[in-house]
């Protein structure tokens, strides 16, 4: 694993099932903790994908806006399909990173994209499902090692 220190903010996502399986993932790769902003994910209902309980030991954490709640030092980085984003595959993650990706069944906001220093995707032949999108980011990550880059 590397070291570095990474967080994971959700805007507006749909189902349980997937803030499951993002929770899954981010016990996998290490992540610090999860931020979800919306009010269609209801936290109440159990987490059937995340199979190893990984909300009890990384806080999943409401939130108005991820904005407000970029951890000291974090370099925000949007997860969109965009002309200007970079592909991953070529990409060297920051240091300290808080990866945003948007809702299962849209895009980040404009004022998302404009908040994150950076915006990066995943060159597919269709949009992945958004536990699998943080599933390949966290992996790339975690499969570069310490190589980070300094993003000043």
């Amino acid at each position: 694993m590397s070291k570095g220190y990474s967080c994971v903010g959700l805007f507006n996502p749909k189902t349980p099932e997937n803030v499951g399986s993002v929770m899954r993932a981010a016990g996998c790769y290490g992540v610090n903790s999860v931020y979800y902003t919306g009010t269609r994910y209801d936290l109440a209902k159990q987490f059937c994908t995340d199979t190893k309980n990984v909300h009890r030991d990384i806080p999943l954490i409401g939130v108005e806006d991820l904005k407000a709640v970029l951890p000291h030092g974090c370099v925000p980085v949007a997860v969109e399909l965009t002309d200007d984003a970079k592909p991953l595959p070529d990409y060297k993650h920051p240091p300290r990173a808080f990866y945003i990706f948007g809702p299962e069944d849209g895009s980040l906001k404009k004022e998302i994209t404009e908040f994150c220093r950076e915006t990066i995707y995943v060159p597919t032949q269709g949009c992945m499902n958004l536990a699998a999108a943080v599933n390949v980011i966290l992996y790339d990550r975690m499969a570069k090692g310490e190589n980070f880059s300094n993003h000043k």
